[in-house]
């Protein structure tokens, strides 16, 4: 996956404030309305805050200097309403919040899939799916928390301080003056340690992604671990990455908690001040003590928010860390583009050709040079050689897994770049020597590509590839769940599966890459057979390691790093005794020996 220069731009520009208007602009504004709602209620949250300070004022004065015992149910009751007004206000806002939060996290989620899904095969053999899954998960939960949790702070703590400094003010700014002095001392620190709360979080992120990458290779490939005695080499690798993600994790709480003892301190020296000049003040008689223990409720009570909003930007920096690496997935545009969407491929005969075609994985990586081969109409292509010698490049530029880097691919004359992805993508049915089947049913694995199938064309696919005896036999026939990877199903029944799921799809175009390479002899006859008769009427391109299956090969291309160095039918390449001859013969000989080796008595 490439990205465009302007794109690149953005990735680049990871700045505070650029990353809140993105934001802002992609996910909060469209909510607006409950956002409204929830800051009404954190009014009325930050409102009877503000009056339960104000309630010291008569408490103190009207009842204990006072002793007006008239007065004792109706301010007990109104501490009642407030603390009620306080908690259904808290309710409110703190819901409605938390449904903003978790419908941005799902809108991020589908984003993110529905991008990757569109991404380019390259990109996810350049990506972890381990790393990919951390981006899910961890970065949009931190994105929820950097909306929500930003927004109620902004929000509730600071109208709560707003009002409870205000009303300090109010009673007495001279006071309230010097009790807030020392505040401004802790805006340099709360910067910096937002600056390095960024920077550690995305290498938090990071390390956590690569925590999910081992944990998922070590699950899957359990039995090689065990195999190779390996299970200490896995643990301490596994280990190493849990300590790296300890570390930095520690270092951040140290970075982040380093606000506290300077707030505290802060909060001491102002509480110090306010009993010193304000009890001074009491003790002459110029302040009365309702006023004083009121001032000196307030600034207790905003002390919790003001100590809230100080931590503020570190919190907003770990989130925008994850903002920044969520951002990197959606900004990234794939090199393999729909051009031409509304253009359908016309498949009037089936003719594929290959057209003077160069492809490179990279600059310093060449795969294919100079190809130039033609699959007629329901003929088969067969395309055989050493590993590595560029065949399965051919079979992927077909329905455009990669583009070509230089000629061109037509189908019927149409050059594959100029029609819709889905439509080429419609007109092929691959069947790869990786069988990936889904955590599903095996009907839905069979059907996988066309899922309004019917029963009949279900069944009817997996006889004719030998599958439909065996599936019987499982717990729920076609329903039983395959499991993970297809992991409750043998190697063979899961290529026999995969057979019936192209059979079904009856795209005229067949991509057949080591099709029957997980079967024993008899079920690989039985499967041949069945290809055969799918084969017929259809352009079908063959990579076989065993060269007695594709002896049968319209045309057989001999492939040598990167190039076609022979074509042309099985006897005219054994009458030319050059590369495929000496393979066969080499094959054959392996072939014979085998069989006396097993013929041999006990």
């Amino acid at each position: 996956m490439s990205s465009t220069k302007s794109n690149k731009m953005k990735l680049g520009d990871a700045s505070t404030q650029f990353l809140i208007k993105r934001l802002f602009r992609d996910y909060v504004s469209g909510q607006l309305v409950k956002i409204a709602f929830s800051l009404v209620a954190m009014a009325f949250v930050a409102g009877s805050t503000v009056m339960l300070a104000k309630q010291m004022e008569p408490i103190i004065n009207d009842i204990f200097l006072k002793r007006e015992e008239e007065l004792l149910l109706p301010i007990a009751l109104g501490v009642v309403g407030i603390f009620f007004v306080k908690g259904a206000a808290t309710y409110a806002q703190s819901m409605l919040m938390q449904h903003v939060g978790l419908e941005i996290i799902a809108t991020i989620q589908e984003q993110l899939f529905k991008k990757l899904m569109r991404a380019d095969l390259a990109y996810f053999h350049e990506e972890s799916p381990g790393n990919l899954v951390s981006r899910f998960m961890n970065d949009a939960n931190m994105l929820k928390g950097v909306v929500s949790n930003t927004l109620t702070s902004i929000g509730k703590d600071t109208l709560t301080a707003v009002g409870l400094i205000g009303m300090m003010f109010y009673q007495d700014w001279l006071l309230a003056s010097i009790a807030f002095a020392a505040f401004p001392t802790a805006i340099l620190p709360i910067a910096k340690t937002g600056r390095r709360i960024r920077k550690v979080s995305t290498n938090t992120q990071e390390s956590m992604g690569l925590l999910t990458t081992r944990l998922d290779e070590a699950f899957q490939g359990i039995r090689h671990v065990k195999a190779y005695n390996m299970e200490n080499h896995e643990t301490k690798r596994v280990s190493e990455t849990i300590l790296t993600v300890l570390r930095l994790n520690l270092k951040a709480a140290r970075t982040s908690s380093i606000l506290s003892p300077i707030m505290e301190t802060l909060g001491g020296i102002a509480i110090a001040i306010v009993i010193l000049y304000g009890g001074n003040e009491v003790i002459q008689g110029t302040k009365d003590p309702g006023s004083f223990f009121a001032f000196i409720t307030a600034l207790l009570l905003a002390y919790e928010p003001i100590k809230k909003l100080s931590k503020l930007n570190a919190n907003m920096q770990t989130g925008l860390a994850a903002a920044h690496r969520v951002y990197s997935i959606l900004d990234s545009e794939p090199s393999i583009k729909d051009v031409a969407e509304d253009k359908e491929l016309k498949i009037t005969k089936g003719d594929v050709v290959f057209d003077n075609v160069y492809f490179n994985y990279d600059e310093n990586t060449p795969a294919l040079e100079a190809i130039n081969l033609t699959a007629k109409a329901g003929k088969t292509v067969a395309l055989v050689g050493a590993s590595g010698a560029g065949k399965t490049s051919i079979l992927n530029l077909i329905p455009r897994f990669y583009d070509v880097t230089k000629g061109k691919i037509t189908f019927d004359g149409q050059d594959i770049r100029d029609v819709s992805l889905r439509s080429l993508r419609q007109a092929t049915a691959l069947v790869s020597q990786e069988i990936q089947l889904f955590d599903d049913t095996v009907r839905a694995n069979i059907a996988y590509g066309k899922p309004d199938a019917s029963d009949e064309e279900i069944i009817a696919a997996a006889k004719n590839a030998h599958a439909h005896d065996f599936i019987l036999s499982l717990p729920d026939g076609y329903d039983t769940q395959v499991g993970p990877r297809g992991s409750r199903l043998s190697g063979g029944q899961r290529q026999r599966v995969a057979i019936a799921r192209a059979m079904v799809k009856n795209a005229p175009v067949l991509l057949l890459d080591e099709a029957t390479s997980a079967l024993d002899t008899e079920s690989e006859r039985h499967v041949q057979t069945a290809l055969n008769t799918l084969m017929k009427g259809r352009t079908t391109f063959v990579i076989a390691h065993r060269l007695s299956t594709v002896i049968d090969a319209d045309m057989i291309y001999v492939m040598d790093k990167g190039k076609i160095i022979e074509e042309g039918t099985h006897s005219q390449l054994l009458e030319k005794s050059g590369t495929y001859a000496k393979l066969y013969a080499l094959q054959f000989a392996e072939e014979a020996q085998t069989n006396d080796d097993v013929s041999l008595p006990a």
